[in-house]
């Protein structure tokens, strides 16, 4: 292998801010806590609030309009709204190619265009508006189009443009899948002289509940205590380890979570939790696989790993019909029924079932902090992260606490491939990096320069040093100090509002240079092409 460092990206799928061990977690994450050990915590690392923008601007390091991707998939008609990676951006992949890296992406797409029917990929995949990781600067894809589906037999399963198709005597699942795929790419990769980027993202642990019947047993009873109680033991956990300020309040248990001894199905909530936990550790697992892997290559300390999450938890409540069923196979691999949405007379789990878990339990996976992906508090935006880099790394096991951006990840990996940032892509002139590279962070005090801002459904915000301006749409701003107040429970604009006017125009002029539309037009545009 060359000088140059490789690089491995590791993302999550809704997971949330105390989902694994060294954030708070009592779920069993040892490959994680390792690396963490090993390495660097990131406290204030912060996505985008949902799946397919943060996943654009992880990997064109611009803010998720810039990318195309404004909103979800669907192409409503306007360039920053597009649904898919537009040609003013390049990935991570197109940029550390120029300095010689193999490129490879296993697991979830996301960023390339969306289907009323996960089938239709099939037809559309690779075609104008709908490009796949290969027209993106990958050498390498294995993994699903789309952004949701089955852990026990994806829609939109592919291997370099092969659409691939489970069988029952595969015993597939998919988190164990990615993790052994990426395994094999490593050992091609160690093959050759050149330094490789591989970008591993899983689909774990958002929706369905799929996790194999030994991993759950394991959890099983473990959350009878409820979500009361977890989040307690999670938060005194997190400000043991000092991942939070005991000055910040733990926030109240939000208003859609009833009081656990006010539910009258507790064994159901219990195993909903446990089949959760079970995707998390399957997904360490695999993690352990592949640094495992790359300790046998003898690699491990010459590439940068990162892991992180694409948003907060995820309280959406699974429907028995209506848009979900996009997304949900009709029948298992054997022919049986699958019973779609949160019905209390089934068990989660298994591939005949289609759940999530719920409000109450995104509530205690988000522990501190309000809110849940699509919104902008610390709840939808705050983000495990844990960094390693063999030797590399001073003062091992330490915790940073500079605010960090999705879009910081390009100049950084940049930064490692020692690479330039092209400014043009096949002739056409390409917006300029949104971010600043954190890479001093690894040896010495680092504090970021440039603002952070946000914008989903309406739901919008900024930060500026300590101050965070935001807003849950149609409500008006509000402005939290995030040294001393960062489960934002107390509204300091009457304190400082010329503070709160100058976040406002910042954001106000963030959102005219991105091309950030108001709500009400998109909902419009929807509208109108709902109606056709």
């Amino acid at each position: 292998m060359t000088n140059k460092a490789n690089i491995i990206i590791m993302l999550a799928d809704d997971m949330g801010f105390s989902d694994i061990g060294c954030f708070g977690a009592e779920i069993y994450t040892p490959c994680l806590d390792t690396m963490a050990e090993k390495g660097i915590r990131y406290s204030h690392m912060y996505n985008n609030a949902r799946c397919c923008p943060s996943r654009a601007s992880l990997l064109t390091g611009l803010y998720p309009h810039q990318a195309g991707i404004g909103l979800m998939m669907e192409n409503l008609g306007v360039q920053e709204y597009q649904g898919y990676l537009n040609d003013r951006c390049i990935t991570l992949a197109e940029g550390v190619k120029a300095k010689g890296y193999q490129t490879g992406m296993i697991g979830k797409w996301h960023v390339g265009g969306g289907y009323a029917k996960t089938r239709e990929a099939l037809e559309k995949a690779g075609r104008e508006g709908y490009p796949t990781p290969m027209q993106r600067g990958f050498d390498y894809f294995y993994g699903t189009l789309e952004g949701a589906g089955n852990y026990y037999n994806p829609v939109t399963l592919m291997e370099n443009g092969k659409w691939i198709d489970i069988k029952p005597e595969d015993d597939f699942y998919y988190t164990e899948k990615i993790g052994e795929k990426a395994c094999r790419t490593l050992e091609r990769f160690a093959e050759d002289e050149k330094p490789f980027f591989l970008y591993v993202s899983f689909n774990a642990p958002h929706w369905p509940l799929h996790a194999r019947e030994q991993d759950i047993a394991s959890y099983e009873g473990k959350y009878m205590s409820g979500w009361d109680e977890i989040r307690k033991s999670r938060y005194r956990k997190q400000v043991e380890m000092g991942i939070v300020k005991d000055i910040w309040n733990i926030s109240p248990r939000d208003s859609g979570a009833p009081a656990w001894d006010d539910v009258p199905d507790k064994k159901w909530e219990d195993i909903k939790m446990a089949v959760y936990a079970a995707q998390v550790e399957e997904m360490d697992r695999a993690v352990g696989r592949i640094q495992s892997k790359l300790e046998q290559l003898g690699i491990a300390d010459d590439t940068f790993v990162l892991f992180t999450s694409d948003n907060g938890a995820c309280a959406e409540e699974l429907p028995q019909d209506g848009w979900i069923l996009q997304y949900a196979s009709e029948k298992t691999l054997d022919g049986k029924p699958i019973e779609v949405g949160n019905d209390t007379r089934r068990r989660p789990g298994g591939e005949d079932t289609y759940m999530s878990y719920g409000l109450p339990w995104a509530n205690a996976s988000n522990t501190p902090f309000r809110l849940f992906k699509h919104w902008i508090q610390e709840g939808g935006i705050a983000a495990p992260c844990v960094v390693s880099w063999g030797k590399h790394i001073e003062n091992p096991g330490r915790i940073v606490d500079t605010p960090i951006h999705f879009v910081d990840i390009m100049p950084t990996v940049l930064d490692l491939a020692e690479a330039e940032y092209p400014y043009s892509r096949n002739g056409k002139t390409i917006y300029p990096p949104a971010g600043e590279s954190f890479l001093p962070s690894l040896w010495t005090e680092w504090k970021r320069e440039k603002p952070i801002f946000w914008e989903h459904e309406g739901n919008c915000g900024v930060r500026i040093g300590k101050y965070k301006l935001v807003r849950c749409y149609p409500e008006d701003f509000a402005l939290y100090d995030m040294e001393t107040d960062r489960t934002e429970l107390t509204d300091i604009s009457e304190q400082f509002p010329e503070i709160r006017r100058q976040m406002i125009q910042a954001y106000a002029e963030w959102a005219k240079d991105t091309g950030v539309r108001d709500w009400q037009e998109i909902l419009e545009i929807i509208k109108k092409m709902n109606a056709k």
